[in-house]
């Protein structure tokens, strides 16, 4: 009864409830212009940019934006990415939240100085409220002046802009206007240039009074010698000035230098002819001149003095040492280096990849081959096969090269997609249970018949067969694609010389494989003959091959299914390891040391599934599930200090650089692949460390994603001669390209390091 008396006192009380749900429920929408913010600008003369705000709680439809413009052309609006819902009203659509910029590119109506944008959107808030179309206009002033510069013929005759401005002179003259006199653009911001080394050039601006000059139209391009090129501009900070032709941006008032460094030193009797561009305005008149442009001839050493009479920061630059990437040296090396000089680098440079995670998976595979052997196996044997691998390897890598160079992509990226991710996984489980003896690996007795009689029957095949695994290895194996590769691959795009190309590339192969050959020789020596130890061998290297066809799949399953693997592949071979068995009375120091190794790995076995069976996406650590971080939680706290921005293909790229340049922000491009091994770790070690994620706060992150290899994909690649991810491209934020980059995985303390020289301290 008392009970019953509970519910029934509840029912006014939930009632109440209820009937002011639906206020409450109403109070929450707002109205569609506080729901959805818009603004527009001009980003340039030729670049219109449209931008909504979106509040927390709703979102936008990507497919219901329009377009139209009075007083010019509309191109093709660059579509961000937006992230994909399931809409009870629209099905499966993509959607923008919290911010979204469309760069709409303009051909303007001749004589037109501003544009009328006109603009259909739509969005919904998440508590289940769609609005009705919203349409917005707004009238835009263009940057004029710009335009003209743009249309007018290239600085070969200046006489039109002097003039120009010369009758704005006459006309404030008559007017009794009173206002200063308007300099020829040359004698408004004379530039002086000097080469204090071989390596630097140092431009003096001066600026005359009532003047100033915009820093990101500062631009320098080296026309002579062919293969040199700018990689690093230093400029100082600038003054924040609210301008009404190119909106917020940074301006210099007073004289300053810039320290141009080139990718290479020049000789004493080379000609440095470099183009350099700048632009300013008068302030006290309200003109702005248009973009000027002058090529200066230097030589190495001459005119240092009269560059340094302006100050010291010449010495102090030049002091500083040249910043370069990996890559950079390489190519460097490439470029510079003697045949030989080469050679010797890359050998070296495969010995050092050696040591890396690339080659690591290739040193159970050839084992396991040798292993297969039996008692038949020898020194001579072993280093023989060993030979035939590498072999196969490094001219698959000279092959491949070559190749580059024909076609500008890498062969490796065709084969890394899921069906050939599937093959290669598939061919080390057929290895796998090879050695665990379910059946024999060997090619029908009417081919080995035509090999010498020294391999004629070997049970893990014959030299040419061992040659062939080398090379599938070797394309398998191609996401790693580390610096030496990357530069020798570039190099021999750029250049179109195949021969040294394909060398260096072949003798860093062999570099690589120098430790197989030592696994070689010393297999055929230690590697047990007979019994139960050659058993117990061949099983270990089953287990290793069997890990090997996970690694090559992880990249394209989900982490759960990858996880799973890893744990029945642990379990399975502590079970194997008598993990769950009783020990003997009377066992031996052996027989227990394998039995505690077994129960090791059940317990990582089991520990894996049950934080993966919690929810927990982390490999390493997957209990951590338990202290309430999630591996698909940390991943998405870590999304959330990282969060990149794609771009589908080379229009949507210049669209954002040109928002972020006029934003005044730096920019950096991350190439990602879901094939890509080096990327994953890029994301899991190095872009979650809260001082990465720190330094890269107020930069604007992009991400390029070519998983599908498609066309646009490799234009992007190609822009910036990169033959594969990781690759990572920087712009200050004057919206120059930095000379550094970087390709394959940093830590995140190197990466700290590469950072400060591509974007600045």
């Amino acid at each position: 009864m008392n009970k019953w008396f509970r519910l029934l006192s509840a029912l006014p009380l939930l009632w109440g409830a209820l009937a002011h749900f639906p206020v409450a429920s109403a109070q929450e929408f707002i109205d569609p212009e506080l729901a959805f913010k818009f603004s527009a600008r001009a980003l340039d003369a030729n670049t219109l940019e449209a931008r909504w705000q979106i509040a927390d709680g709703y979102y936008m439809y990507r497919d219901k934006f329009k377009f139209e413009v009075t007083g010019g052309t509309l191109g093709k609006p660059a579509m961000p990415a937006g992230k994909l819902k399931t809409d009870e009203y629209f099905g499966k659509v993509e959607v923008y939240r919290k911010d979204v910029r469309i760069a709409l590119p303009i051909q303007r109506t001749p004589g037109a100085t501003s544009v009328t944008l006109k603009t259909v959107s739509q969005g919904c808030a998440d508590a289940g409220l769609c609005y009705t179309p919203q349409t917005a206009s707004i009238t835009i002033k263009l940057p004029a002046l710009i335009a003209s510069a743009v249309a007018a013929p290239p600085a070969a005759s200046p006489a039109a802009p002097i003039s120009t401005v010369s009758a704005l002179d006459g006309l404030r003259s008559l007017g009794g206007m009173g206002m200063p006199t308007l300099l020829p653009p040359e004698e408004a911001f004379p530039l002086v240039a000097a080469m204090p080394n071989a390596q630097t050039v140092k431009f003096d601006y001066t600026l005359t009074a009532d003047t100033y000059l915009y820093r990101d139209k500062l631009g320098f391009v080296v026309k002579s010698p062919s293969g040199v090129k700018v990689v690093k501009v230093e400029t100082p900070a600038g003054d924040v000035k609210e301008d009404p032709t190119f909106g917020r941006t940074e301006v210099y008032h007073k004289n300053f230098s810039a320290i141009v460094t080139l990718s290479r030193a020049l000789a004493a009797d080379e000609k440095l002819v470099l183009d350099a561009t700048w632009q300013g305005c008068n302030e006290a008149v309200g003109v702005c001149y248009p973009p000027l442009k002058r090529d200066f001839s230097l030589t190495p050493g001459v005119g240092a003095a009269e560059a340094s009479a302006t100050g010291t920061s010449v010495q102090a630059a030049a002091a500083e040492p040249i910043d370069e990437s990996d890559t950079s040296r390489i190519e460097r090396v490439l470029k510079d280096g003697s045949f030989w000089a080469v050679v010797a680098t890359f050998f070296g440079l495969g010995l050092l990849l050696a040591l890396t995670p690339c080659v690591f998976p290739m040193i159970p595979i050839l084992s396991g081959i040798i292993a297969g052997q039996g008692k038949e196996v020898t020194k001579t044997t072993g280093f023989l096969l060993a030979l035939a691998y590498v072999l196969g390897m490094a001219i698959t890598y000279a092959l491949a090269g070559v190749a580059a160079a024909l076609s500008g992509t890498l062969l490796s990226n065709a084969l890394q997609n899921p069906w050939a991710l599937g093959i290669g996984a598939g061919i080390f489980v057929a290895l796998a249970f090879s050695m665990f003896g379910f059946f024999e690996l060997q090619l029908p007795s009417f081919i080995q018949s035509k090999f010498s009689d020294a391999s004629n029957k070997m049970k893990g095949g014959n030299f040419a067969g061992v040659f062939t695994m080398g090379a599938l290895s070797a394309v398998i194996m191609g996401p790693c694609v580390a610096p030496p590769l990357a530069a020798a691959l570039a190099f021999i795009a750029q250049t179109g010389n195949t021969t040294l190309g394909g060398v260096a590339l072949f003798v860093l192969a062999l570099g690589m494989g120098v430790p197989l050959l030592l696994v070689g020789v010393s297999a055929g020596a230690l590697l047990p003959r007979a019994g139960g130890w050659m058993n117990a061998v061949k099983y270990f290297f089953g287990v290793m091959m069997l890990a090997i066809a996970i690694y090559l799949i992880s990249p394209i399953i989900p982490v759960w299914v990858g996880m799973l693997l890893w744990a029945m592949l642990l379990i399975g071979s502590a079970v194997y390891l008598h993990a769950l068995d009783p020990l003997p009375p009377h066992g031996s120091g052996w027989m227990r040391l394998w039995k505690g190794l077994g129960v090791v790995l059940l317990i990582g076995g089991l520990a894996i599934i049950i934080g993966m069976l919690a929810g927990g996406r982390d490999l390493f650590q997957p209990l951590d599930v338990f202290k309430g971080v999630s591996g698909g939680q940390a991943s998405a706290a870590e999304q959330k200090g990282l969060s990149f921005e794609k771009v589908k293909d080379v229009a949507e790229l210049d669209a954002r650089l040109a928002a972020a340049r006029a934003d005044g922000k730096p920019v950096m491009l991350d190439f990602y692949a879901d094939w890509c091994v080096s990327c994953k770790e890029m994301e899991r070690f190095t872009f979650s460390d809260p001082k990465v994620q720190a330094r890269l706060k107020d930069v604007v992150l992009l991400k390029a994603d070519v998983t599908a290899n498609s066309e646009a994909d490799k234009a992007l690649l190609k822009r910036f001669n990169l033959f594969g991810p990781p690759g990572l491209i920087f712009w200050n934020a004057a919206g120059e390209q930095s000379g550094y980059k970087v390709i394959g995985f940093e830590k995140a303390d190197k990466f700290l390091a590469s950072l400060d020289s591509a974007l600045g301290r």
